[in-house]
């Protein structure tokens, strides 16, 4: 008995949140250990299908990273990186589209439909949806490198509108109709940033921002994250995302996260609990 009383709390303690963001929109950036380990895939997914049926609008971003240095290894291509951002030739981008457009987007679209959801898959140049100019890292080309310069948010909420989940692939395409290779968390953020999304959650694979000492810190204002880059606290891979946070928020979005996504059902427990399994990232 004890133990049907615990979940009916653990219930009670999500209603709250439950109303707070019925109907509202909740981007989420899928990638890392959550896409590797099986267990944390079929976590992610029910995850999202529960979003869906009480309300919310979820919409997923997903990365591929490894999964294109895997296919590209296999047909003995290597890959340059500069700052984290591959170096995309032509055939590398047609590998990029195969990966991410193919065989990435309909396995998540897949699993979240066995997982009880309805699922679309899209890629960011479906519609011209994400439009790009050609990246230049301190003046270096990198290729078919995509960054975001506008959005259009309209097919988005005609999936989610007719009930279903959108599944987008990071892809974008310039003015010239050329598609380009896009960072999954920058995608994610100027799609949250197009829909005034409520949230925007990146899955990594750390447990969140932590302090000089190490120390995990569950919330940073804009302000503070600011002054822990220039002051060296956040450093590395983590400089980027909490980057893509502060424009985020910038840009409309309410509440941003960068939260473990090696934590089995690490979406609900950040969105529907009290105390959450990262870091808040606020004005």
């Amino acid at each position: 008995m004890k133990e049907l009383i615990d979940k009916a709390e653990i219930l009670i303690e999500a209603l709250p949140y439950i109303r707070r963001f019925f109907d509202k929109t909740i981007v989420i950036k899928y990638g890392g250990s959550a896409m590797q380990d099986e267990a944390l895939r079929v976590s992610f997914a029910v995850d999202v299908v529960l979003l869906k049926y009480i309300g919310l609008r979820p919409v997923i971003v997903h990365g591929g990273g490894p999964q294109i240095g895997e296919t590209l290894e296999r047909l003995g291509k290597s890959s340059t990186f500069v700052d984290g951002l591959r170096v995309t030739d032509d055939a590398t981008m047609e590998v990029v589209e195969m990966v991410l457009g193919g065989k990435v987007n309909r396995e998540i679209v897949a699993l979240v439909q066995r997982s009880g959801g309805r699922s679309v898959g899209l890629t960011g140049s479906d519609g011209d949806m994400i439009r790009v100019t050609r990246h230049l890292e301190d003046d270096r080309d990198l290729g078919r490198v995509g960054r975001v310069v506008a959005v259009d948010p309209a097919p988005i909420v005609a999936v989610n509108d007719a009930g279903y989940l959108p599944v987008i692939a990071p892809i974008g395409v310039d003015d010239a109709g050329v598609t380009h290779n896009v960072n999954a968390d920058e995608a994610a953020g100027a799609i949250a940033a197009s829909l005034a999304a409520e949230k925007l959650i990146l899955l990594t694979d750390v447990e969140g921002v932590r302090d000089a000492s190490g120390e995990l810190l569950p919330r940073v204002t804009v302000e503070e994250a600011r002054k822990y880059i220039a002051e060296g606290t956040i450093r590395e891979g983590m400089i980027p995302k909490v980057r893509c946070c502060v424009d985020a928020l910038e840009r409309g979005v309410h509440r941003t996260h960068v939260i473990d996504g090696r934590v089995l059902h690490a979406v609900l427990l950040e969105i529907f609990t009290d105390v959450g399994v990262g870091t808040l990232i606020t004005n």
